[in-house]
């Protein structure tokens, strides 16, 4: 009721605001999308519909995402840093359907959502699609929702990219019959894996990557140079140790990995041709002109190489599921270093593509070269509709605006020296000030980068600079806490030391059909008990750098530092939803902070899903710790990192209760 007389009252205060001259919006959001992956970026793959918005709009050079899901979609719709705005639950602030409703807007979306609660709860007026983070693209997942309300997928021909633009058209449909401006997030959950393209698709571009990475990277590369993209003289990344020439590899391995990538392609071909549909829908209604459609990707090509089902089976028979693979990444991010969740611009720099006739001044087809993020999307928007971006919502703390206005941009001008671009995934991190990139891989030691002279970051100047390291890092670590609110554990110190720059999802070229990480093999130790309080089985594995032993009914850690914690792989069939309490006690000689991470369906990947943060007093006493996983579902995976560094910590009477205070699992 607050919230309704709340947006009540903006829609008065902004009602003089209106105009027929306020764009549509479209914003579309892609998922694991490598820079050189769209045509007007490098990419072979077929793209037309995106080469034709590139041409006749701007596309950018140098914008920015957080390296991860999640986190993106945080900042695209709240124009704020993730933990700034209050991580998945958007506590700290209001998102972009709660500032355009108000200023007359329809507000729709069709996609993935991975935040808290549903798009309707947070100023959506219609939405369709799957709440969480990757599902399957034939039979989706027990997430998707109508409005709303749980929503059955079919059991035959249904597939996600297209269903998730069905929808958009049909929402469409319906702002039209109201006769007002519209605002649509369209959120595609390609590329991202399981690697589950569409027949045709699929056979479209089989054999066409027999040639391999190498041939396939050299290509991109080149179209880079003559589509003008970056200076001349700008240097590629060169080959990391992780990946092999392409005819090193075993013959079955080059025939998987040329199969994987077929199914990229034909996965990114068909968001292109998905998108042509609305376009051309646009186009029919006579909207083009007047829509802001505004393109980005929620991260760099992904490298994880997770468990793949079927390798030698076809990927569009709805059961097969493949990974994804570090040497197409490294291809597809190109010319940058490194991937997805890190920080540097492999991880971050993504294509951008921004395109309205009616009201972009710049040249048709001009290449922007200015800095920009994801964050800026809301100010901009907002400063281009109209709109009043409250200060103040009900339930909610609001925080201030992170990103800025680029509206000049699309003027045909300049932005004026914006403030530092703050960036933080786990132990990745970065700050872009100005030309200087300051950056380190998972809290090691911090390198420096130049980028208007070394845009692939490949000369550290570290060392040479250490006045700007010291006030970078100071920086750094100053958002990180006053503005981000980030935990004790994000923001720890670097690393004294550099170590490999490696990682144990990374590919592994030694299989007999294709890539073998630590990750396939669960690496750890996992213990293995009855449950006191079910008598069921269940499984606590050991994280990496991480050492589990079971001694007198207590849990034994001896923590290396990197990623300490433990994995519960087998929580069984829950027999209540949440709300849950997570109880222990802990011993601790370690350092650093606590986290439980904790999903609610099978597709969720932890560290994906919720996470819960709690304090360690690392004195070598026992202490009392309780949880809440605030959830009305039923849980699915859980994981319990009790420290951030390296040390020793005992856990006893780990147990989880229900609201009555029923145990439903205790362990060892």
């Amino acid at each position: 009721m607050l919230r309704a007389l709340f947006l009540a009252c903006l829609v008065f205060a902004t009602a003089s605001l209106r105009s027929a001259d306020q764009p549509n919006i479209l914003l579309i959001l892609t998922d694991d999308l490598g820079f050189s992956d769209l045509g007007c970026y490098g990419s072979e793959i077929e793209t037309p519909t995106l080469d034709r918005l590139a041409a006749g709009g701007i596309r950018f050079t140098q914008f920015y995402n957080t390296a991860k899901c999640h986190s993106s979609r945080v900042s695209l719709l709240s124009g704020r840093w993730c933990r700034q705005a209050g991580d998945e639950s958007l506590a700290r602030a209001v998102i972009l359907p709660e500032v355009l409703q108000p200023a007359g807007y329809f507000t729709a979306m069709s996609g993935k959502w991975h935040l808290s609660k549903q798009p309707t709860d947070f100023g959506f007026q219609r939405y369709f699609g799957h709440l969480s983070g990757a599902c399957s693209y034939y039979k989706g997942d027990k997430t998707f929702r109508l409005n709303g309300q749980p929503w059955q997928v079919p059991e035959t021909g249904f597939y996600t990219t297209v269903a998730k633009v069905d929808h958009a058209l049909g929402f469409l449909n319906e702002a039209r019959a109201e006769k007002k401006p519209w605002f649509l997030y369209l959120a595609f959950n390609a590329p991202h894996a399981p690697l589950q393209p569409l027949e045709a698709d699929y056979k479209k571009y089989l054999g066409r990557y027999d040639s391999g990475w190498d041939k396939m990277r050299a290509a991109r590369l080149a179209k880079q140079r003559e589509l003008g993209l970056f200076p001349p003289g700008t240097a590629p990344a060169p080959r990391p140790e992780n990946i092999p020439a392409w005819e090193s590899l075993k013959p079955e391995i080059r025939d998987w990995e040329a199969r994987r990538m077929a199914a990229y392609a034909g996965m990114i071909d068909r968001v292109d041709q998905e998108l042509g549909r609305l376009v051309a829908d646009l186009e029919a209604k006579g909207e083009l002109e007047n829509t802001l459609i505004l393109f980005f990707s929620d991260n760099g090509a992904c490298p994880y190489d997770r468990a793949s089902t079927g390798m030698d089976a076809e990927p569009f028979d709805g059961v097969t599921s493949w990974s994804d693979s570090t040497g197409w990444a490294r291809a597809r991010n190109s010319p940058f270093r490194y991937y997805k969740q890190n920080q540097f611009e492999g991880g971050i720099a993504t294509p951008a593509i921004l395109h309205w006739p009616a009201g972009i001044k710049a040249a048709p087809g001009s290449i922007v070269s200015t800095p920009a993020h994801l964050v800026d999307v809301l100010p901009t928007v907002a400063d281009i509709c109209g709109a009043q971006v409250p200060e103040s919502f009900p339930g909610r703390e609001i925080t201030p605006l992170a990103g800025i206005s680029l509206k000049p941009v699309l003027e045909g001008g300049e932005i004026k020296p914006r403030p530092p671009i703050h960036f933080i995934f786990s132990s990745d991190r970065a700050l872009r000030d100005g030309d200087w990139k300051l950056v380190s891989f998972q809290s090691e030691p911090w390198e420096l980068y130049n980028l208007a002279q070394d845009r692939t970051e490949l000369h550290d100047v570290a060392a040479q600079h250490p006045d700007i390291v010291a006030r970078m890092s100071a920086q750094w670590h100053e958002m990180t806490a006053d503005v981000l609110r980030a935990s004790p554990k994000e923001r720890a110190p670097v690393a004294e030391k550099a170590g490999g720059h490696v990682h144990r999802e990374w590919s592994i070229y030694t299989g007999e059909n294709g890539a073998v990480t630590s990750s396939r093999g669960m690496a750890g130790t996992t213990a293995r008990k009855k449950s006191a309080a079910t008598g069921k089985t269940l499984s606590i594995r050991a994280r990496v750098g991480t050492k589990l032993r079971v001694e007198g009914g207590e849990l034994i850690l001896e923590c290396s530092g990197d990623d300490p914690g433990l994995a519960f792989d087998n929580l069984g069939a829950l027999p209540s939803p949440g709300p849950y309490e997570l109880s222990f006690r802990v011993q601790s000689r370690a350092s650093g902070g606590g986290e439980v991470y904790f999903t609610t369906d099978a597709k969720t990947k932890l560290p994906a899903g919720r996470h819960v943060e709690f304090e360690v007093v690392h004195d070598g006493a026992w202490h009392e710790v309780k949880l809440r996983l605030d959830t009305t579902e039923t849980l699915h995976g859980l994981r319990l990192d009790p420290c951030a560094g390296p040390g020793s910590v005992r856990l006893g009477g780990l147990e989880m209760r229900d609201t009555t205070g029923k145990v439903l699992r205790a362990w060892p």
